[in-house]
């Protein structure tokens, strides 16, 4: 590979895959709707082109695309907004792909899983989803694989680290960023998997390097499941944090969704705070190698020092 195109290069995975990709001197376009954001990010970076555009406007895709390798797609809509605009999206960026020949490498969840209790998913594991998210999801990945593109899907747990706002996870790393009374959303004592954003960036630019992995499903895990109360008490003690840390549970979300559209269309994926998926990683350990793991330590501290920084400037 010596041109990527990065879709949505200035969100939670999109922003550490250019990163990525430019660190092993690969030239990027980085494709997103806010010029501005983009400057920020990569200003800094001579491998990376700044490109503004929209993925629902598939002629803009079409320009951006242009003698790249494999385009990465990252992008990330709200919720309320799936039903809409994900199917829009999966076929331009199918066209976009056969158009210039490129392979794809797509950034997933694990929603269309549906409910796995107690076992390790596989890349085999039946998909059942049962939430209207996870049954978009499936059908959003099923058109990419029916495709004549190489394309591969890679499954992640929920993001953290920098760059990686809006997630579960930065709703509690926030607020200890600003000392402020917390929120955890979910059980504490369950655990459950929170990958630290550098460490999937790292494992799926490796996949892509391979003609091999291509036309197939990759399930990326984090370091090992981790309680709630035990990242609370990492941050404590890498900050000396001292404030409560209260529980949003599924009721809570129930409440503000009466009022928030976000908060309504997250109701249905509650059910991963009490059962949750975890991945295995055993395919990429047996294919590619060991996966990038960064400690939950060394992950939130490097996360806290990017929000302090972030705030500095």
């Amino acid at each position: 590979m010596k041109k990527a195109l990065v879709l949505g290069a200035s969100g939670s995975m999109g922003t550490v895959l250019v990163k990525e990709l430019a660190s092993r001197r690969i030239e990027v376009i980085a494709f997103a709707r806010g010029r501005e954001k983009l400057e920020v990010l990569f200003r800094d970076e001579p491998l990376v082109t700044i490109c503004k555009g929209d993925v629902l406007k598939q002629e803009e895709l079409a320009e951006a695309a242009k003698g790249v390798d494999v385009i990465f797609q990252s992008v990330n809509i709200p919720y309320q907004e799936w039903k809409e605009k994900l199917p829009l999206i999966t076929k331009n960026v199918i066209l976009t792909a056969e158009n210039c020949s490129a392979k794809l490498a797509v950034v997933d969840n694990i929603y269309a899983y549906g409910r796995q209790p107690n076992i390790k998913v596989t890349e085999e594991t039946n998909k059942k989803p049962h939430t209207k998210k996870g049954k978009l999801r499936l059908d959003m990945e099923t058109e990419y694989m029916n495709s004549s593109v190489p394309t591969m899907i890679v499954h992640f747990p929920d993001f953290y680290g920098p760059h990686a706002e809006g997630t579960l996870l930065d709703q509690t790393i926030s607020k200890v960023a600003d000392n402020k009374s917390g929120i955890y959303i979910g059980h504490q004592k369950l655990p459950r998997e929170f990958i630290y954003t550098p460490d999937g960036a790292k494992a799926m630019v490796e996949l892509t390097l391979r003609e091999s992995s291509y036309n197939q499903q990759w399930n990326i895990p984090a370091t090992h499941p981790v309680t709630g109360q035990k990242l609370i008490q990492i941050l404590r003690e890498i900050t000396g944090y001292k404030k409560s840390v209260s529980t949003v549970g599924k009721p809570m979300i129930q409440f503000l969704g009466l009022f928030q559209p976000l908060m309504k269309e997250m109701v249905e994926m509650m059910y991963l705070n009490q059962e949750p998926v975890i991945l295995s990683g055993e395919k990429y350990r047996n294919n590619i190698g060991n996966i990038p793991r960064t400690s939950y330590e060394q992950g939130l501290k490097e996360t806290l020092e990017w929000k302090r920084n972030r705030n500095i400037l």
